[in-house]
């Protein structure tokens, strides 16, 4: 039955994830600062998508049960019943279909071995269920490499995080009419595992018969999945696709010879703390992009004892922080979106992390692209994101060396800047990002990279020739769809690793630990 909760939980996700539900903090506020959410390496991105809103429990012909990759399928659903209904008896109208399948599905893994991972909760359930959108958006059993990788980019995961989500088919079984044609005419497959399975799925008839994804350890939750498909002992043909020469390969054989690995990163698949805000010596405040640089630290703290003297000990820093963020983009005209609450605030915060994560003003676009790519975010979220510089101000220190070194810069702009950054001395002095709506949110940033006026380094990489030059000149002329995208990477962002449940705290002090 874990199998079943945890496959329920993917195929009721992975339809129509594109935003995510939220519950609605009042409190509106103007800040700068959203450092915090890019030092974390994972995303809960399984279980955070609009997809995750228990559609798939949804009776109906025309609904997802009926859909080719559920029909005859997926189970659990009495489990979920049986939970509702005892959580309804508690807190009626409170504790949605969409939580409780998602926290079953954590749950169920945990209780077959293996790893946890912090689940934040207030989605909502949907109204109605599409047995079209399952069938177009859930990957196949007979799917490709390549269709596999562009199913999973589809929704925002790497190749990387779609091996290990993959490996929850170290768990549950597959119908005899998904996999018969592998085991009878496919030759990547060891013949006698080939043999094997025959005997339990005939070449005709028996169509529902069952046999385990895992045939070595089909109830315990390892990584015995990889070694099986080193093995050619993949069950389905889009298992062994993963381990068929490919660009996926290398993945596998990590996995298999490091459980640890596969465990962190399943559970980073399918999971922002206030860090910044922490004083002291070592912490994320005094890391190079950090120091002299973010600012807005006395707007949360008034924020936090406004909350702190009507609801104490409930609302946490990162929560604020995130919805300030929000706000401050929509204050200066920009997009909104919707903020998930619930997050808990980090005790600890290191400089070493912000100096190792952050992206710096110097990079190139292949570093550039490598740092959000390491954080789950495709190259267009990266542009997205990047024109957030169409507001704030950057220190002398930080462009010097491009206005007065570089030649992909306008003459004119660069003699302007230079008139507030001189050569020497005055490195804490001031400039625009966007120096002609520097305190306006709209697309004006990607107007100036076409005229060679990015103020930094980092940004004029965004269009000198290379393979984001084409989504510049989107943005320039495209506003709406700028603010669209930008806001989906923003709730993508604001959910980087989120502390939930009993983890981290809720600080009274965002600037240090209770």
């Amino acid at each position: 039955m874990g199998a079943s909760l945890l496959r329920l939980h993917f195929h009721d996700c992975f339809v129509n994830a594109s935003t995510f539900h939220s519950l609605c903090l009042h409190c509106h506020v103007l800040v700068y600062i959203h450092h915090s959410c890019s030092i974390y390496v994972s995303i809960m991105k399984a279980s955070n998508r609009q997809g995750c809103d228990a559609s798939v429990l949804l009776d109906g012909s025309s609904g997802e049960k009926s859909a080719g990759p559920n029909a005859n399928s997926i189970r659990g659903f009495e489990v979920i019943d049986n939970i509702k209904s005892q959580v309804e008896k508690l807190c009626p109208g409170v504790v949605s279909c969409a939580d409780i399948l998602t926290v079953s599905a954590r749950d169920a893994t945990v209780a077959l071995g293996g790893p946890s991972w912090s689940v934040p909760l207030g989605r909502r359930d949907s109204t109605t269920a599409s047995a079209s959108a399952a069938n177009s958006n859930l990957p196949g059993p007979a799917s490709s490499l390549s269709a596999l990788i562009t199913a999973f980019s589809n929704k925002g995961f790497t190749a990387k995080e779609m091996v290990a989500l993959s490996g929850s088919h170290t768990i549950g079984q597959a119908r005899c009419t998904v996999f018969r044609s592998r085991i009878y005419n496919e030759t990547n497959i060891d013949s006698q595992f080939a043999t094997s399975v025959q005997s339990k799925c005939p070449s005709a008839g028996g169509d529902n018969n069952l046999s385990p994804l895992d045939v070595t350890s089909p109830t315990s939750f390892d990584n015995a999945y990889f070694k099986n498909l080193q093995s050619q002992k993949g069950l389905l043909h889009s298992d062994q696709e993963l381990f068929n020469g490919g660009s996926t390969d290398a993945q596998v054989n990590a996995y298999s010879t490091n459980s640890a690995s596969f465990f962190t990163d399943f559970a980073n698949a399918m999971g922002c703390d206030a860090s910044v805000l922490l004083d002291g010596s070592t912490g994320e405040k005094s890391a190079g992009p950090n120091a002299n640089s973010i600012r807005g630290f006395d707007v949360i703290d008034t924020i936090k004892s406004q909350v702190e003297n009507l609801c104490p000990g409930v609302v946490s820093c990162a929560d604020i922080l995130t919805v300030a963020a929000r706000d401050a983009t929509v204050a200066l005209g920009g997009p909104s979106w919707s903020v998930p609450l619930g997050r808990r605030d980090s005790t600890t915060a290191s400089a070493s992390a912000a100096n190792s994560n952050l992206p710096g003003p110097a990079f190139s676009l292949s570093a550039l692209i490598t740092a959000f790519s390491n954080k789950g975010f495709t190259a267009n979220e990266m542009v997205a994101l990047s024109g957030s510089h169409t507001i704030g101000q950057s220190r002398c220190t930080v462009f010097r060396s491009r206005v007065y070194n570089e030649t992909n810069i306008d003459s004119q702009f660069a003699t302007s800047v230079q008139s507030n950054c001189p050569s020497t001395g005055g490195d804490n002095n001031l400039s625009p990002l966007d120096l002609n709506s520097p305190t306006s949110f709209d697309n004006t940033y990607f107007k100036n990279l076409q005229s060679q006026k990015g103020l930094l380094h980092s940004d004029q990489e965004l269009f000198n020739g290379g393979s984001t030059d084409n989504q510049v000149n989107a943005y320039s002329i495209n506003n709406a769809a700028f603010f669209a995208d930008f806001a989906n990477a923003m709730v993508k962002m604001g959910n980087l690793s989120p502390l939930t449940g009993t983890s981290g705290q809720i600080r009274t002090n965002c600037r240090k630990t209770n």
